[in-house]
């Protein structure tokens, strides 16, 4: 059985003041705006795939991201990994409400995985179990409660004002911002929708003396981009409230276009930049910021244009 395989299991639960239809499009329009904000100098996502799949019975969106992460790795992980061994390979079936994620490791292969499988329910994170563990592997899974307006929740190094719900009300929706009794206020208030994302984490990392060390940091770090996250999706509804799925997809495809035509610049360059020092760069990217300023205020419009509908 499957459960004779968890390692390490983690259960989040996210209560949000939104319903499960308006979270899927808020979800997406935040994975992209979060993806952007997580990539550069050299490192980040990079999207291969972003299609539809069916299988099995099951219908959804299929997704294949490469995440280089080599400087949001601890340090003790850093000292001892070989070089190009911190690229780690994202591929997720989102056949909403139920999305499954898998995380794997080319150097590591078997030794390695993360497994996120989250259901979107439209409660207060009240019911129990709804993956359907085995009794006894239930037992051993530990559950989190995150709170999107609780502070001390938040690492001090993450926390924004202006992603802060606590101080947050959306001019569209009037909903926040969420004082200390929120979820109480919104298990009353039938004009406002509620929802749960259950989040289960399996976490498999043989690694011998580090492996419950590791594990432990990798839950910890899961609880906290959950936590951002959802902080982040919150204080930007007014952004995405009016969104649909159609304009979803074209932004993703906007953002690999974007991306596609980068790389292939980046190499079509590399007699320009192979020599270069990282003294070089620091010299270029100050005389760029302030070439830029000049351009913005007096240059004309330049860069990637929206693609041609045709």
């Amino acid at each position: 059985m499957r459960q004779k395989e968890i390692d390490l299991a983690q259960a989040n639960r996210v209560v949000l003041p939104c319903s499960v239809q308006e979270y899927q499009v808020g979800q997406l329009y935040s994975v992209a705006e979060a993806s952007k904000n997580e990539t550069g100098g050299g490192e980040g996502i990079e999207v291969l795939k972003n299609e539809p799949y069916e299988k099995d019975g099951e219908k959804g969106q299929y997704t294949h991201k490469i995440y280089h992460l080599k400087s949001k790795v601890p340090g003790f992980v850093r000292l001892i990994a070989p070089e190009g061994s911190l690229v780690f390979h994202e591929k997720a079936w989102n056949a909403y409400p139920y999305c499954r994620t898998i995380v794997t490791n080319e150097y590591m292969k078997d030794d390695f995985f993360i497994k996120i499988e989250t259901w979107h329910k439209p409660d207060l994170g009240t019911l129990e179990n709804v993956h359907g563990l085995d009794p006894n592997t239930w037992k051993t899974v530990e559950i989190v409660h995150i709170d999107i307006a609780d502070r001390s929740q938040v690492e001090p190094a993450d926390y924004k004002a202006d992603e802060d719900p606590a101080l947050f009300q959306s001019a569209k929706t009037k909903r926040g911002p969420l004082g200390p009794n929120w979820k109480k206020e919104l298990a009353n208030n039938p004009d406002c929708p509620q929802m749960c994302a259950y989040k289960l984490v399996t976490i498999k990392f043989k690694w011998w003396g580090l492996q419950s060390k590791v594990e432990n940091f990798i839950q910890k770090q899961e609880k906290r981009i959950f936590t951002n996250f959802h902080r982040q999706l919150f204080c930007w509804i007014d952004k995405w409230i009016d969104l649909t799925m159609e304009d979803i997809r074209r932004m993703e495809a906007q953002e690999k276009r974007i991306f596609t035509n980068f790389h292939r610049q980046l190499f079509c360059w590399i007699d320009k930049w192979i020599d270069l020092t990282m003294e070089d760069i620091r010299r270029m990217e100050d005389e760029t910021q302030k070439e830029l300023e000049t351009l913005r205020n007096q240059g004309q419009v330049r860069g990637t244009s929206a693609a041609s509908d045709e």
